[in-house]
């Protein structure tokens, strides 16, 4: 799943598997990872990847990691759904469009259908940008009201390749618990701070324990300077909190048992323009 930041690549994600496993806020640039999504039905085995939004302003280390992700998913997959928003395809929508080789197939997919006013529109709309490209198919649909997804899933289903299954049935994602525990955290990080929200923000899971069905761990919220500290801290210790709390609750939902989560908040500027501590943060 390709598009430019916000038009619902992770929404759709958790929809067509049935659970959330990408996080999801209304900021750019919350999906920084490759996270992969398994859906097993009675004929066909997807294994979506949901991709950085590709980034066309910021320059630096973390948006070229991002940038690079895309690429090389783009050069591995089967089939591309490139995601943009009805009534809406931008130059930034372009440039994403431009980077998918040739040779893909893709279908184009066509999110927030529920959010056009005139839905007289949408008809204009996808004539408009079928000029675009050989697109193999176009599918609109609401990936946050769950509208047309199946027609989605039908749609792409005899584009697969023939194959065995790659993954057990029950199986909903190749990411481990690690990352999705730092995931879940960094979106209420996200959704929390709002427009105080600062660019270098990044969650570092120092700890990862499992005892039975309690899982203990402990996080570092990396910020880029010492102001940043105190905006996610908050007055008294209070909005940390916060944050802690919700992401436990997501997460006991998650691993379906107790979670004893710790976090604190850490000073390293300019690791989002260091490629040695992008990495340690586990981008690729």
């Amino acid at each position: 799943m390709v598009g430019r930041p916000n038009v619902g690549k992770s929404t759709l994600l958790n929809r067509l598997i049935g659970q959330k496993i990408s996080i999801v806020s209304s900021k750019a640039q919350t999906t920084r990872h490759r996270v992969t999504g398994i859906l097993t039905e009675a004929d066909a085995q997807f294994v979506f990847v949901d991709t950085p939004g590709f980034q066309t302003h910021h320059r630096n280390a973390l948006n070229r990691s991002m940038n690079r992700t895309v690429s090389q998913v783009l050069a591995d997959v089967d089939l591309v759904f490139f995601v943009i928003e009805a009534g809406r395809c931008s130059d930034d929508d372009r440039k994403v469009l431009s980077v998918i080789p040739g040779e893909s197939k893709v279908i184009l997919v066509i999110n927030k259908v529920d959010q056009l006013k005139d839905k007289a529109r949408l008809l204009p709309f996808i004539d408009e940008v079928r000029q675009l490209r050989d697109f193999t198919e176009i599918v609109p649909l609401s990936a946050e009201k769950g509208r047309n997804v199946a027609e989605l899933i039908k749609a792409a289903t005899p584009l697969l390749p023939t194959g065995a299954p790659m993954y057990e049935e029950d199986e909903i994602t190749d990411r481990s618990e690690r990352f999705l525990a730092s995931e879940f955290l960094r979106e209420k990080l996200f959704r929390l701070l709002g427009d105080e929200l600062p660019y270098g923000i990044a969650v570092e899971i120092e700890k990862f324990e499992v005892e039975g069905r309690l899982r203990r761990i402990h996080a570092a919220v990396i910020v880029d300077k010492p102001g940043h500290k105190a905006m996610v801290i908050g007055r008294g210790g209070e909005r940390l909190k916060r944050i802690s709390s919700e992401a436990r609750v997501e997460l006991e939902k998650l691993f379906d048992g107790k979670v004893f989560l710790e976090v604190w908040v850490k000073v390293k500027s300019g690791w989002a323009d260091d490629e040695r501590a992008l990495k340690s943060l586990g981008y690729e």
